[in-house]
């Protein structure tokens, strides 16, 4: 029998992540979440990836017109120049560029976040699990419309295989040790209370 490749940790050689569709238009009609602890979350995920080098692929539907363009606080996280991909499909995953880039990365596991939760992140996630992806979704780095429509997003992508976690979980577990350098930054970057004890005892640790 072979190994689950859903076992295997994800690590800072193997993850890439895939944001799709932070966008301002979008974001007012979040109900499942508050938008404060959503751009909190997405933020946070963006700042603790850069930390640990994974690559980002950013995406965007309409940006110009119906949707509007990616919210501030994302766009101010990502690497300078970062560019972002904006496309007319419904699911990212059927935008060629979209799946270039993230081929580009040569990872096969994939965070994927989206707004929406049920279309935005679980459509590509399903997608991507098809052509041998592992994919993750973070669902608190996540937003939708209702309580419904988070409940049938999640249930669907569960029968489907795909990896449900929190942002701050898939973070820690590439960060995998507390005595690497680039831990400060990266609970710096999750910015919360236990998260932040945990850097300062091993900094001083390390001292």
């Amino acid at each position: 029998m072979s190994p689950n490749p859903f076992h295997e940790p994800l690590t800072p050689d193997n993850a890439a992540v895939l944001i799709v569709d932070h966008q301002v238009g979008l974001y007012t009609g979040i109900r499942d979440i508050s938008l404060l602890e959503l751009k909190h979350n997405i933020v946070g995920l963006a700042k603790a990836a850069t930390a640990l080098g994974l690559p980002l692929v950013v995406t965007t539907t309409a940006a110009d017109s119906m949707w509007g363009p990616t919210i501030p606080e994302l766009k101010a996280a990502l690497p300078d120049g970062k560019q972002i991909i904006d496309r007319s499909t419904v699911n990212a995953w059927h935008d060629d560029r979209v799946k270039a880039a993230v081929a580009a990365t040569g990872r096969r596991k994939l965070i994927i976040t989206g707004i929406s939760l049920e279309v935005c992140a679980a459509f590509p996630a399903i997608a991507a699990l098809a052509e041998g992806y592992q994919p993750f979704v973070p669902v608190d780095a996540s937003g939708t419309f209702s309580a419904t429509k988070r409940e049938a997003g999640i249930a669907r992508m569960q029968q489907a295989g795909v990896i449900l976690s929190d942002y701050a979980t898939l973070m820690v577990e590439i960060l995998a040790d507390n005595d690497n350098p680039a831990a400060g930054e990266v609970y710096a970057a999750l910015d919360m209370p236990f998260a932040t004890l945990v850097g300062q005892v091993a900094e001083a640790f390390r001292k």
